[in-house]
């Protein structure tokens, strides 16, 4: 075990954090498209998520000669920080090392962006973690999901399944942040931000 943190303190991001709810109700929505992204980068690396610790899903592996972590916390989207939290604190981390993937309501759908830090932009995931963590200062990823169109209720767009012209592209649109994910653990954060953003 001590191998393992030492190798995981030596910098870089090693540990990604997908944020979605738990329960065959929410698989396929908008909200859940974090989820989506950390098992397709679990595919990619050969990593298991399916350990049950810290009120999440765990994988470890190691990608690119480092050791990593993957998480899908399953403590419901308003408590994602409770899980991440013990996380950290259990494997000594430090959170500028830490990766979330989000929905973000105010990109368009099909686009994403890389930040090195910022506020939580009133998704109640992000929310949690930076009240849990006690700082924001930490990288993320964010999937667009556009907003609803006319009168429609903004939980009912995020808690509902993808439209019919949407599931044309959702799968190039997960590769796409998969990718995205690989290159900040491959190269840097600044690599990823200049070629994804």
């Amino acid at each position: 075990m001590k191998k393992v943190l030492n190798e995981m303190k030596e910098g870089g991001i090693n540990f990604v954090v997908g944020l979605g709810n738990p329960g065959k109700d929410y698989e396929k929505t908008r909200h859940n498209i974090g989820f989506m992204v950390v098992d397709e980068v679990a595919k990619a690396c050969s990593i298991s998520l399916e350990k049950s610790k810290f009120d999440g899903l765990l994988g470890k592996g190691r990608v690119f000669s480092r050791q990593i972590i993957l998480l899908k916390p399953m403590t419901f989207m308003n408590r994602s920080g409770n899980s991440v939290s013990r996380v950290l604190d259990y494997f000594g981390l430090d959170s500028a090392n830490m990766l979330v993937i989000y929905d973000d309501l105010d990109l368009e759908f099909g686009k994403i962006r890389i930040k090195e830090k910022g506020g939580h932009g009133g998704h109640n995931g992000m929310r949690s973690i930076i009240s849990s963590v006690g700082i924001s200062e930490f990288p993320r990823i964010r999937i667009g999901i556009g907003r609803p169109s006319g009168e429609k209720d903004v939980t009912a767009h995020v808690l509902g399944g993808f439209s019919k012209e949407e599931k044309k592209t959702l799968d190039d649109l997960i590769l796409l942040a998969k990718d995205a994910v690989m290159a900040t653990l491959e190269d840097d954060l600044n690599y990823a931000m200049n070629r994804f953003n």
